[in-house]
């Protein structure tokens, strides 16, 4: 079963003056196709139709009044829809995409992310590491307003993270032994506890979190739209990392 769809429609009809369009019975003519043809002043007619005679056919169309189409939606790449199929969601407005556009997947990750940090904030809990906890709860908060202003598509605000910007950060998670007198993980091992452990697992997250978010916004010829989103899943990273240093060093105490 085939589907007449608008862009089929204006590819079609181009440079044509025409009347009627006739289809085979049985394909499947989209609610923007058919307001194409509206517009137009086009009388849509299946194939079957077109040898019976006019009463029969003013019959039809007494007992057979398609309701007027109202848009409310916008497909990204064009065409409209009345009601939101379930395969699309809202990107922003009333613009629609397919689930699996990279923007929906980011956001996605930025929940999961979020997730990740609420169980580990119940770990400090337990654990009794208030500091830690403190920490990872102005994280959170940053990754939410990373979500709120993709979403929004308004710009990412500076922020610090566990008191450091961005270069401190960057200088930090580069030079350990410097700024936090001990030597860089290499390669973490259970014996250095549950937090270690599980900021490491949030470092991991954020920057698998980074590349989906340079894949997201990055275009053709490998410029960035939102370098912002892409910098702040960088700071997260070097800021998970910090923390684990500083959690080694004893710093926490």
């Amino acid at each position: 079963m085939s589907v007449l769809t608008e862009s089929t429609l204006r590819s079609k009809l181009k440079n044509q003056d025409i009347s009627e369009y006739v289809v085979e019975k049985g394909v499947i003519v989209t609610p923007s196709a058919k307001q194409y043809l509206q517009d137009k002043k086009i009388k849509l007619v299946y194939k079957d139709q077109v040898n019976t005679n006019e009463a029969v056919k003013s019959a039809n169309i007494s007992e057979v009044k398609e309701k007027t189409f109202v848009p409310k939606y916008e497909h990204l790449n064009g065409g409209l829809f009345e009601n939101k199929p379930e395969h699309m969601t809202q990107l922003n407005g009333n613009k629609l995409v397919c689930k699996d556009h990279k923007r929906i997947v980011l956001r996605g990750r930025l929940d999961s992310l979020q997730s990740k940090i609420l169980r580990a904030q119940i770990l400090c809990k337990n654990l009794n590491e208030k500091v830690v906890l403190q920490d990872l709860e102005e994280i959170l908060a940053y990754v939410r307003k990373i979500l709120e202003c993709e979403v929004t598509e308004k710009p990412l605000p500076e922020v610090k993270l566990i008191g450091l910007d961005e270069k401190e950060l960057r200088a930090y998670s580069h030079n350990p032994k410097k700024y936090l007198n001990t030597d860089h993980i290499i390669f973490p091992s259970y014996e250095m506890g549950d937090i270690v452990i599980e900021l490491n697992r949030l470092r991991t997250e954020s920057r698998e979190v980074e590349i989906v978010a340079f894949s997201a916004f990055k275009s053709e010829d490998g410029e960035l739209s939102r370098n912002d989103i892409a910098l702040a899943m960088n700071r997260l990273s070097s800021c998970f990392y910090v923390m684990m240093c500083k959690f080694v060093s004893g710093k926490y105490k």
